[in-house]
């Protein structure tokens, strides 16, 4: 065997008893859940929905971590802040929206947990919430170019989130000692001093770099309808070696900040399984890249149930996480739309899908030219960052999704009422793939995730008794790499 083959061999045999943690500074998507970036695929309030979040501190040293929320068309941010999270600490919050469906999302938080800036445009976190904001798509905030897509508050309305850890907060520090919380012996009391003149833009002075160790989850919630909705966030471990601290003003860290190869300047590391559980390395000239890589996917899987029989209803989550660095023109500065994608956002940058539709019998039909009706200006695409396919018969341009009440989705004509599909994400527009590593190895398709959620209505519990039921499931996804024409290894 190869030398390279067997390194991988080992390395493989070593993540699979233990997860990836621990191997070496390289980006991966941890199968055990727990890393220094956590990506939550959707937050909605569309429907009379909330979306209830968390993450947790496994570690016995607090942390700095960066909150964004980013809307689903162009993941134009709308709400980012400073969090700090004691050791073992949890911090909790929901994004609702109060009025009709032409507001806006708004978060709240009751958790004790220090965040900064606490107070902003006359709100304040722990009793008015934040209101999501339009300045980034909407010509209210200079650096960013007006996108093409919609500028009116509703835009906030969903899309989806991420955290990053800027740094570990040092032991004995003034900032442990404004984040620890009080301890009463009274189980869910404790609260942090959270000094402003420790806490704020200067936090940075007491990080050191991150160690990972974050968890967290969602609950999207209808009070009304008895529906409750939960997963998992993606976990990437062994995204920078070293500290990444910025203001609350400002839009770093971001997902394109990975470094952990001292080799170049700007790149980093990937770890990514592709086909027959093949342990690939790759080394990236450019940080976001190696993110991408390890969400990268040539096809997803997943079910479907659309049963007039049970009263259901079927949504795909599909979610591209790094899309605005290789679409939008204030990240790509106008040079055109970078690989794996084809189009600079304005109003929509379509990506084309193939997809395959299966019965539970062996049947499918191809569903070419039939995502309908047609958002985007192409057949068979999806157009935005998030995306929420609906799975209904018969549907109007303009009519939400079945579950989730989504206006950013495109509708799938069943083959059958229930079954599975297949979406090929690597072969439309010629082919998509990722920038190749310094070693020439290519990744086919695109970065993704996202989950399949369905909801079953039962009127005949018994008399004035209505039952909803509902299940969310990850998709599962085949990955493929090349290099020089043969799979890599």
């Amino acid at each position: 065997m190869k030398r390279n083959s067997l390194t991988t061999a080992v390395v493989a045999g070593i993540a699979g008893v233990a997860g990836f943690a621990g191997l070496a500074n390289a980006v991966d998507l941890n199968p055990d859940g727990l890393g220094q970036v956590l990506i939550y695929p959707y937050y909605t309030v569309n429907k009379g929905q909330d979306t209830l979040l968390s993450v947790v501190n496994t570690s016995s040293i607090g942390k700095g971590v960066k909150v964004r929320f980013l809307e689903g068309y162009n993941s134009r941010e709308v709400l980012d802040f400073n969090l700090f999270l004691s050791p073992y600490d949890v911090w909790t919050a929901g994004i609702t929206a109060k009025g009709d469906e032409t507001t806006g999302g708004k978060l709240i938080t009751s958790d004790k947990s220090c965040v900064y800036p606490e107070t902003a445009a006359g709100e304040n976190i722990r009793t008015t919430g934040f209101s999501f904001r339009t300045a980034a798509f909407d010509g209210g905030y200079a650096p960013f170019p007006l996108d093409g897509g919609p500028k009116d508050i509703t835009r906030t309305r969903e899309g989806y989130f991420e955290i990053i850890s800027m740094g570990d907060i040092r032991p004995g520090s003034a900032l442990d000692d404004a984040t620890l919380h009080a301890q009463t012996g009274v189980p869910n009391e404790g609260t942090p001093s959270c000094t402003n003149s420790v806490i704020n833009n200067n936090a940075g002075t007491y990080l050191d770099a991150p160690t990972g160790g974050l968890f967290g989850s969602v609950g999207i919630v209808n009070v009304d309808e008895g529906t409750y909705f939960t997963y998992n966030a993606d976990a990437l471990d062994g995204f920078t070696d070293t500290p990444l601290f910025s203001g609350s003003s400002l839009l770093t860290p971001s997902l394109a900040q990975a470094n952990n190869n001292a080799s170049t300047a700007l790149g980093a590391l990937a770890y990514v399984f592709t086909g027959g559980g093949t342990l690939v390395q790759l080394d990236y000239a450019d940080g976001i890249d190696a993110v991408s890589a390890v969400l990268t996917a040539n096809n997803i899987y997943n079910e479907y149930i659309v049963s007039d029989n049970v009263g259901s209803n079927t949504d795909w989550v599909v979610t591209f996480p790094t899309k605005r660095f290789y679409v939008d023109t204030y990240y790509t500065l106008g040079a055109g739309a970078i690989p794996p994608f084809v189009e600079e956002f304005d109003g929509e940058s379509n990506v084309e899908i193939g997809i395959v539709v299966y019965d539970r019998e062996e049947g499918h039909g191809t569903t070419q030219d039939d995502i309908s009706p047609p958002i985007s200006s192409r057949p068979n695409s999806l157009p935005f960052e998030v995306n929420v396919i609906s799975w209904l018969a018969d549907t109007g341009a303009g009519e939400p999704s079945g579950v989730f009440g989504s206006f950013l989705r495109p509708n799938i004509p069943p083959y059958a009422d229930t079954g599975w599909a297949s979406f090929d994400l690597a072969s439309g527009d010629g082919g998509h793939a990722l920038r190749p590593d310094v070693a020439g190895k290519v990744l086919h398709g695109l970065p993704v995730t996202g989950f399949m959620a369905y909801s079953l209505v039962n009127n005949n519990v018994q008399n004035g008794v209505l039952a909803n039921y509902g299940g969310l499931f990850r998709h599962r996804a085949s990955r493929s790499c090349t290099v020089a024409g043969a799979a890599c290894s």
